[in-house]
């Protein structure tokens, strides 16, 4: 299994992970699809979403694989009015990750991480690993620790 940036971002920080094949289904890139493929919970299989703030520009939401992000609960975390995911064509240039393969870590540019706080109820949760049909099975204190993500509220519960 060839390593990605995100685990040798996390190699280089000593961070305990685990990398976790699946079979990728091109026509369903959800995260439904990847927790039913794992067998786990979709409630451990974290997605990234990438969004612009009207005022602070780009930051990253990193919540439940079936929860939908509250825009208006993710646009106040730093301050915004509102608050709009980033087109697709933009995803590649502003992390360096394409859909379906978007982490959490190792991105081109240090943006701001919240992650929803449901991930501090588990041992353990999965993240894109940056490459599709690969995830990192980490500790969630481990991923805020390596990321400086901050826990909040971004979905409704």
């Amino acid at each position: 299994m060839k390593k990605t940036n995100a685990a040798r971002l996390l190699n280089s920080k000593n961070i305990s992970y685990e990398l976790v094949e699946y079979f990728v289904d091109e026509a369903d890139l959800s995260a439904t699809h990847v927790a039913e493929t794992l067998g786990q919970d979709v409630k451990q299989v974290f997605k990234t979403l990438v969004l612009r703030g009207n005022k602070t520009g780009i930051f990253v939401a990193v919540i439940p694989g079936a929860a939908e992000v509250n825009l208006k609960k993710a646009a106040k975390v730093l301050g915004n009015k509102s608050a709009e995911m980033v087109q697709m064509k933009e995803l590649l240039g502003l992390t360096g990750y394409i859909r379906g393969a978007c982490s959490p870590l190792g991105m081109k540019k240090p943006y701001p991480i919240f992650i929803h706080e449901s991930c501090l109820d588990y041992t353990f949760i999965f993240v894109s690993a940056g490459k599709r049909g690969m995830q990192i099975k980490i500790d969630p204190k481990d991923l805020i620790a390596c990321t400086g993500a901050q826990v909040s509220t971004l979905i409704d519960s």
